[in-house]
């Protein structure tokens, strides 16, 4: 029995925050804006990690963010706006105070999409859409900023 029970809250959660169909025996319109209130709460977090990118986005940040996060489950906060704005940046569509802090964290951080980010130790760089930023002996400088 509680076998049973353990499968249906699985099928639940994955109903709720990763795309997947949504189960029987439960109201959908429940279950929709159940899904509306984590989505937003998930890019509430998101905004809290990654200020610049949802200030770049402004009005369109929560529509944005709702498109890239519809059907995955998310990796963490940190990760989530890591992996979103790295989408944005391959597709063009990244905005200039998003690029910057970008840049930053991929100076500062080492981040392969699949494993947690890991500080680095070493000097080091990262890019973003015409940002340029740099790490030095744990200082970070934003070197050149995203064209406007």
């Amino acid at each position: 029995m509680s076998g049973d029970l353990a499968a249906r809250q699985a099928e639940l959660v994955a109903a709720l925050v990763a795309g997947e169909p949504d189960p029987s025996g439960f109201d959908p319109t429940a279950l929709a804006a159940a899904r509306a209130a984590l989505l937003r709460k998930r890019a509430g977090d998101v905004a809290r990690h990654w200020p610049l990118l949802a200030a770049g986005l402004g009005a369109d940040w929560f529509r944005t963010f709702a498109r890239w996060a519809a059907g995955r489950p998310t990796a963490g906060s940190l990760r989530d706006g890591w992996d979103l704005a790295r989408e944005l940046r391959d597709q063009g569509t990244l905005p200039p105070l998003g690029a910057e802090e970008l840049a930053v964290r991929e100076a500062t951080d080492r981040y392969d999409g699949h494993r947690p980010p890991r500080h680095r130790r070493l000097p080091a760089w990262g890019r973003a859409n015409g940002a340029v930023a740099v790490q030095l002996a744990g200082h970070v400088h934003l070197l050149r900023p995203a064209p406007r």
